[in-house]
């Protein structure tokens, strides 16, 4: 059945050509059409433009054709989230109270805590279990207006737990109208019992997990956390350099903790995008230049741990096409809300509304290799949206933080969430 928006008071983020990403100072504009119509048919968005210019064939009833009326709302392009750790089980709100008392990051982890914990959590939970427990949060970012999402493993960190880990991402991609990239992280942190032995579960990683991740096709990535207190540079680049014989494509954890060489790293083997840059000077932001890969930036996971902010503004100014995501994870970031984020963004690392929302749209997609088909209004591309409650403008999303505006979520064409049930007729 194909489905028709009318009466859009804006329809944001519109191309007429599919762009890869957006950069530097372009970051500022978001295209848009006011008093618009939109049309879907088979799971794409088929046509979009003025009211006035309406074809006349969709001005009258049709069968097979249902209609929403938008007056009064805003229709975006669902927000694509390139990096959270959303499968995983139980949850770790003791550290949260101890990081409140004073103890950092790297206190609660050198003694036992953070990945450590997450990954006695999952040894104990079954592989069913595991898939419940992430289908409730995934549910949860349909709602919160996410249509794509990459998910990482790492919470295992010996073969066969993450492979437990990948396989539930795997179902979740069968089950779930998200579009999901999987990404495996079997370097996330060094098991207790591989301490003073790192050396030892890189090879492991290499020779046997690796190996695995690929013969079972569970993975579309590979990353790393190459920083202060986890794995080096060298160790990064080992690991890279076996997911690519694989046809793994990296992305990187980089520069959370410290200066850590992963910038430089993951723009040296091709990185689809280097995350977190807390730490990032002039030395990473020239790396980055001209190159492919995408700097991702999760003000989340910096709010929720009292990081310094990533200079997204530096960043920005230096021509980079600056991505945003959520980090959803147990330990640093337990939210998936892309809304929150964009006011993050903006309250935070000082970006306007505009480049908030182009860091979660077209660069997040970009940054987990769904450009050409997720992150815009064009056609052709996955009918992934949202229809916003009656609002003023599409600034006011990020301006008002705390408040659920998103009133339908459409994905693949298919309406999976309204509150507005009264405005839709089907024909």
């Amino acid at each position: 059945m194909r489905l028709l928006i009318r009466n859009i008071k804006q329809l944001v983020q519109v191309e007429e050509k599919a762009r890869r990403l957006v950069s530097g100072k372009d970051m500022s504009v978001i295209p848009l059409i006011s008093d618009a119509y939109l049309l879907t048919g088979s799971g794409r968005i088929m046509d979009f433009g003025r009211m006035e210019d309406l074809p006349e064939e969709l001005k009258y009833s049709q069968k097979g054709i249902k209609i929403i009326d938008a007056s009064g709302r805003i229709v975006f392009p669902s927000f694509c989230d390139s990096h959270t750790h959303l499968v995983y089980a139980g949850s770790r709100e003791a550290e949260f109270a101890d990081r409140i008392k004073g103890l950092s990051y790297e206190e609660i982890a050198a003694r036992g805590g953070g990945i450590l914990n997450s990954a006695r959590l999952l040894h104990k939970t079954s592989e069913d279990d595991l898939y419940r427990q992430s289908m409730v949060r995934i549910n949860e970012i349909i709602e919160l207006g996410t249509g794509a999402v990459e998910i990482k493993s790492g919470y295992g960190l010996n073969t066969e737990d993450e492979l437990k880990m990948l396989r539930v991402m795997r179902r979740i991609k069968e089950e779930s109208p998200l579009e999901i990239r999987s990404t495996f992280l079997g370097a996330h942190a060094l098991p207790a019992e591989y301490k003073n032995r790192r050396e030892e579960y890189v090879d492991l990683v290499i020779n046997e997990m690796i190996p695995l991740v690929a013969s079972e096709n569970l993975a579309d990535y590979i990353d790393v956390f190459c920083d202060k207190g986890f794995f080096t540079v060298e160790d990064t680049e080992r690991i890279l350099m076996a997911g690519l014989k694989y046809g793994l494509l990296p992305k990187i954890h980089a520069n959370e903790l410290a200066f850590s060489g992963g910038v430089q790293a993951g723009v040296k083997y091709g990185a689809l995008s280097v995350d977190h840059l807390e730490r990032t000077g002039e030395a990473e932001i020239a790396c980055l230049t001209g190159t492919d890969t995408v700097p991702t930036l999760l003000p989340g996971s910096a709010f929720f741990l009292g990081l310094p902010d990533p200079p997204a503004r530096k960043m920005i100014k230096a021509g980079l096409p600056v991505a945003m995501a959520s980090d959803y994870n147990p330990g640093s970031s337990p939210s998936g809300n892309m809304k929150m984020l964009m006011s993050l963004g903006c309250i935070r690392l000082k970006m306007l509304p505009e480049e908030a929302l182009n860091a979660v749209t077209i660069n997040s997609a970009c940054a987990m290799g769904l450009s050409g088909t997720h992150g815009s209004v064009c056609r052709g591309k996955v009918a992934n949206l949202f229809i916003t409650k009656e609002i003023p403008s599409y600034q006011f999303l990020p301006y008002a933080f705390g408040t659920d505006l998103i009133e339908t979520v459409i994905l693949k064409g298919e309406i999976i969430k309204t509150l507005s049930l009264s405005k839709q007729m089907v024909n």
